[in-house]
């Protein structure tokens, strides 16, 4: 699972955070790496005011093997909460996702062996 950072211009201490951000979606989401390719982690401060509230974003996509991407978007006062929140959010809909794909490959068919409709 490859696992892309990429922070906006208004956000300091860059690297440190892209390697926290790297480290906590690896830990968080490790059990989605058999179906999910790569993680893409978008933040950024959308009105660069140190002193406004709210204004930090964080965006989320997985691409997963074989389906449409799992996107998800969390906005907070600090990035660190923004981050957070749409780490679970993602985690919730790969779950929700890969979970009725895991149930639909468990499930038996109605046919037996050798059955057709219509006999």
């Amino acid at each position: 699972m490859q696992i892309q950072v990429n922070t906006s211009n208004g956000v300091e201490n860059k690297d440190a955070l892209e390697r926290w951000a790297n480290e906590e979606i690896t830990q968080s989401l490790d059990r989605f790496s058999a179906d999910v390719t790569r993680i893409e982690v978008h933040l950024s401060d959308e009105n660069h005011d140190p002193s406004g509230g709210g204004d930090k974003r964080c965006a989320m996509e997985a691409r997963v093997a074989g389906r449409h991407p799992v996107t998800v978007t969390q906005h907070a006062a600090s990035l660190d909460e923004a981050f957070r929140g749409a780490a679970d959010k993602l985690k919730r809909a790969l779950d929700s996702a890969l979970g009725r794909q895991d149930k639909h490959r468990d499930r038996e068919s109605i046919r037996k062996d050798g059955d057709t409709l219509g006999e």
